[in-house]
């Protein structure tokens, strides 16, 4: 859809009740893409400087919590994708 000359990639609707972020689901699908788990996932941003676990982990991929532009972008680093691709973007 285009606006005014600006572009906008509409999917599933953004629903703030219950959903807190956009980005959750295809962290999920990339994650899974590669083959690595939650724990995992967690494992490699803790080393990459993030104090985050598992369940926190799992919070972002089912949308129950917020993601501040910071984690979007060491997630992106971590799981070696762009940052268009956590927002489903990249085709």
């Amino acid at each position: 859809m285009t606006t005014g000359g600006h572009i906008f990639f509409v999917s599933t609707p953004y629903n703030p009740n219950t959903m807190k972020n956009v980005v959750g689901k295809n962290i999920a699908k990339i994650r899974e893409q590669l083959g690595i788990t939650q724990e995992q996932l967690a494992i490699r941003l803790q080393m990459a400087g993030w104090r985050v676990d598992r369940f926190l982990v799992s919070k972002i991929e089912r949308g129950e919590r917020q993601v501040l532009d910071s984690e979007v972008v060491l997630i992106a680093n971590v799981l070696k994708v762009s940052i268009n691709s956590l927002f489903g973007r990249d085709k």
